[in-house]
């Protein structure tokens, strides 16, 4: 099998970010723009395709954060990914942000297991634990859930990092779930559209990708409506 191409998306957070993988070899476009994610995401493909050399129909799948998140920010990633892939033929794969932030953990701090956790306003956290496998990327350690701050499940296991926001905004009442400290905090860390595509080559090799038309964003929530004026 060839290197495979996939271009990814993640606008879960306040961060926007689009990378390419090629084999190996990831490029990517970073920035922290609350709200801006729309103006600035075509660009970002635009201009990692033509530092490529590459076509769009030249991908394999078109891959994008699906969440837990924001919810503007997750429908701008699933349409995006919708748009790109109805366009030219290819199928999506959808990949957890929180793998993805823990992703971006085992790479930045070689960590071995992650407690990732997103501020979800309201005073609930998005909440996964995740391990790392053989190949280096992350596998859930348990459900990723939308959950009071103070009611968060940790798996056993003495050597969690923790990442996200989520523990920046309530770390007195997360900190209460941990049997022990953390062995180290990558608590300022977003998810990054660069983890999104490392973690969709495995998907996509194991058969993870769908039709354009399935692909849809992981609210955690039922209710999935912005209210006018509110934080996302």
């Amino acid at each position: 099998m060839s290197d495979p191409r996939i271009l990814a998306i993640e606008t879960a957070t306040d961060a926007c970010s689009a990378a390419l993988i090629v084999g190996a070899e990831v490029t990517e476009r970073f920035e922290l723009a609350p709200r801006r994610h729309a103006a600035l995401l075509l660009p970002f493909v635009e201009n990692l395709l033509a530092e490529a050399g590459l076509a769009i129909g030249e991908l394999d799948a078109i891959a994008f954060g699906r969440g837990p998140g924001s919810f503007t920010g997750l429908r701008i990633a699933a349409g995006m990914a919708q748009g790109l892939a109805f366009g030219a033929d290819l199928p999506v794969v959808p990949v957890s942000t929180l793998a993805a932030l823990a992703q971006g953990c085992v790479r930045e701090c070689t960590a071995q297991g992650v407690l990732a956790a997103l501020d979800a306003r309201m005073h609930e956290v998005y909440f996964g634990s995740f391990r790392v496998a053989a190949d280096g990327l992350v596998t859930p350690a348990g459900e990723e859930v939308v959950c009071d701050p103070s009611s968060i499940r940790v798996p056993e296991g003495e050597d969690w990092y923790t990442a996200g926001d989520g523990w920046q905004s309530y770390r007195e009442a997360m900190n209460a779930q941990l049997t022990r400290p953390p062995v180290g905090r990558h608590d300022a860390a977003r998810p990054h559209a660069a983890d999104v595509a490392r973690l969709a080559v495995k998907l996509w090799q194991q058969a993870g990708s769908v039709p354009a038309e399935q692909a849809a964003p992981v609210y955690l929530r039922n209710h999935v409506a912005d209210k006018p004026g509110a934080r996302t």
